[in-house]
């Protein structure tokens, strides 16, 4: 199956070329297209990504995570649909773990993993408390993370792709609470992105951790974010 790898940005033009050159450095044949939705920037995010080979720059003027997601998904021609974030620096494996994982079981219509931080570290008990959250999938085999996941097409199609209506919080639990209704999600820990820890340092680990963790509760439980305001943190 073809790759579509699709990475939204909103003025991360200090993030995107380091971002563009992990995923072009591990790209395998199968890779069709990256994509980078230049998501109503006002700095030089589209100039950078489109200084690269086989990137195309597209533009979505709605502001909002969810509507740069929809944006690629209409303009992606992969089988599989893969989302990274601008702030991303993709391990020389991740590409390796998404065809073995679809090409041997084909029930497989997600694919997510947890984050490992580049620029971030937290003490002994803040790692041990991120680690242990992704374990949430075992009890509900529902969780995609939003920088880290893979789609099959079709999957996404039967949905009708994002809900434009959620701007950030709780999107990729929307999603993988939708699309669980289609097929299985498998959420591997050896299929990591790395990925700045910008809105931690920012905002602090309780504030985030427990902000995020409630709109996962909130979605799986009623079905809709219990935040909708949002900060972006730009560093």
């Amino acid at each position: 199956m073809n790759i579509s790898l699709i990475i939204p940005a909103y003025n991360e033009e200090k993030f995107i070329g380091t971002c563009l050159r992990a995923a072009l450095k591990n790209a395998p044949r199968n890779l069709e297209e990256i994509i980078v939705v230049n998501n109503a920037s006002t700095d030089k995010t589209a100039e950078v990504a489109s200084s690269f080979p086989k990137v195309r720059v597209v533009y979505e003027p709605k502001k909002g995570l969810t509507s740069a997601r929809q944006r690629g998904f209409k303009e992606a021609k992969g089988d599989l649909l893969a989302y990274i974030d601008a702030d991303t620096r993709m391990p020389s494996h991740w590409f390796d773990i998404l065809n073995r994982e679809f090409d041997k079981d084909n029930s497989i219509i997600c694919l997510s993993g947890p984050y490992h931080y580049y620029d971030y570290s937290p003490p002994k008990w803040q790692k041990e408390l991120i680690n242990k959250s992704y374990d949430v999938y075992k009890l509900t085999k529902v969780l995609v993370i939003g920088g880290n996941f893979v789609v099959k097409r079709k999957a996404l199609e039967k949905i009708g792709g994002f809900d434009e209506s959620i701007s950030f919080y709780g999107e990729d639990t929307d999603l993988a609470v939708r699309i669980s209704k289609v097929g299985k999600i498998l959420f591997l820990k050896d299929f990591f992105m790395n990925t700045s820890g910008r809105r931690f340092l920012e905002e602090g680990f309780p504030k985030v951790a427990t902000t995020y963790a409630l709109n996962y509760f909130w979605e799986v439980t009623f079905k809709k974010p219990l935040n909708k305001k949002y900060k972006d943190v730009r560093n």
